[in-house]
C-alpha cells in the first residue's frame, strides 16, 4: 500500500470513529446519561446543622468534594448541592450534633477517627476508632453518638466478621467503648457468649433507652437497651440495623431473606405487638435506612454502572407505593428542622 493509500485509510478511520463516538455520547445524553446529561450542581460553601428544613448528605459524584458533606433543601432534594469542607465515610446528625467517621484508605485502624461536630461542623471531641467504619448515630437530643466499625471482615454479609460498637456523651465526653461489655438477657436469663457483635445502634428521645442489633449464634436479634443501666434485652429474631421511628411505635431494619446469601428486605416493626411487614423496595438493601417524617424512609443502594457510589432512595414506611430516587451519588442522609 502507498503511503498516500495508508494517509487514506487513516483519515477515513478517524472519522467513521468520531462519528460513533459522537452517536454514543448523543444517545447517552438523549438517555439521561453520560457527563453530557448533567449531574446535580456542586459549590463549596457553608452547610450548618441548624434547625432547617434542609437534607444532608456524604456526596458520592465524581470530582473535588467526593465524600463531603452536602446540603439541599429538604423539598428539592434534587437542587444545586452546597458541600462543605467536611469529608466522612458515615456521617449523623440531630439537634446542632453531628458524628463524622473518618477512614483514610491504605491507613492503619489508629489513623481512622470518629469526629463530634458542632453545628457549625467545627470539631469538638475525637475518638481513635478500632476499625473501618459502618454505621453512625446521633440521639434525637444530640446528647449521644453511636458508631460500628468492623475489626475483622468488612461485610455483614461474609462469613466471617467481628464488628465493635460504641457509644458517648457528646457533652461529657465519656465513651462506653464496646457493647460487648453490657449484660445481655435472653429468652428472661443472662446471655454470655463469646461470638458476640453489635451494630447499628438507633436513640429514643430519653436520652437513655437505644436498640441495636445482636448477632450471635448465627443469628441476629432486635435489642433494646438502658445506657445508665448497661443492659440490653433480646426482642425479636432476623432484625439487623434497626432505626426508630420518630414516634417511637416502629422500627425500620433489613431482614436476611434468604439463609448463607447477602440479600435483605427492608421491613417495618411495630415496637408494641412485634408484629412486621416488607416494605415495596425489592433490592437487597444492605444500609441503616433513616426516618425522614413518620411515613417516609430513606435509604442508600449501590449506583447503577458505578460500583463505588450510593444512590438515595426513598420508600413509603407502611408497604405502599413505590421506591423513588431521592438523590443521586449520595449517602448517609439526615433531615433537618
Amino acid at each position: 500500500m502507498t503511503p498516500s493509500r495508508r494517509l487514506l485509510v487513516l483519515t477515513a478511520a478517524v472519522l467513521l470513529l468520531g462519528g460513533l463516538a459522537a452517536a454514543v455520547v448523543l444517545r447517552a445524553v438523549a438517555r439521561g446519561e453520560g457527563p453530557q446529561a448533567g449531574g446535580p450542581a456542586v459549590a463549596a460553601g457553608s452547610v450548618t446543622l441548624g434547625p432547617q428544613d434542609r437534607l444532608t448528605f456524604l456526596n458520592s459524584t465524581p470530582g473535588p468534594h467526593r465524600g463531603a458533606l452536602a446540603s439541599v433543601p429538604a423539598g428539592t432534594p434534587q437542587a444545586a448541592r452546597t458541600v462543605s469542607d467536611l469529608t466522612c465515610q458515615r456521617f449523623h446528625a440531630a439537634a446542632g450534633t453531628g458524628v463524622c467517621l473518618r477512614s483514610t484508605p491504605g491507613a492503619l485502624a489508629q489513623d481512622n477517627r470518629a469526629l463530634i461536630v458542632d453545628a457549625d461542623l467545627r470539631t469538638l471531641r475525637s475518638f481513635p476508632l478500632a476499625g473501618t467504619p459502618s454505621r453512625a448515630r446521633v440521639s434525637p437530643s444530640g446528647r449521644f453518638a453511636a458508631w460500628t466499625v468492623f475489626v475483622a471482615g468488612e461485610s455483614y454479609g461474609a462469613a466471617f466478621f467481628s464488628t465493635r460498637t460504641a457509644i458517648v456523651d457528646t457533652r461529657s465526653g465519656a465513651l462506653e467503648p464496646d457493647l460487648e461489655k453490657f449484660t445481655i438477657s435472653m429468652d428472661g436469663r443472662e446471655y454470655r457468649s463469646g461470638d458476640v457483635n453489635f451494630w447499628g445502634v438507633t436513640f429514643s428521645r430519653d436520652d437513655d433507652t437505644f436498640y441495636a442489633t445482636l448477632g450471635t449464634a448465627g443469628q441476629t436479634h432486635l435489642v433494646k437497651g438502658s445506657i445508665s443501666r448497661r443492659t440490653v434485652t433480646t426482642l425479636a429474631q432476623n432484625v439487623e440495623c434497626p432505626s426508630l421511628s420518630p414516634d417511637e411505635t416502629r422500627v425500620a431494619y433489613k431482614k436476611r431473606v434468604q439463609r448463607g446469601a447477602s440479600l435483605w428486605r427492608e421491613h417495618v416493626l411495630d415496637l408494641a405487638t412485634l408484629r412486621e411487614h416488607p416494605l415495596a423496595e425489592k433490592h437487597s438493601v444492605d444500609d441503616q435506612a433513616v426516618w425522614l417524617d413518620d411515613r417516609t424512609l430513606a435509604y442508600g443502594l449501590p449506583a447503577e454502572g458505578a460500583p463505588d457510589s450510593t444512590d438515595l432512595w426513598t420508600v413509603p414506611a407502611d408497604g405502599t407505593g413505590t421506591p423513588r430516587l431521592l438523590a443521586a451519588g449520595a449517602s448517609s442522609p439526615t433531615r433537618l428542622g
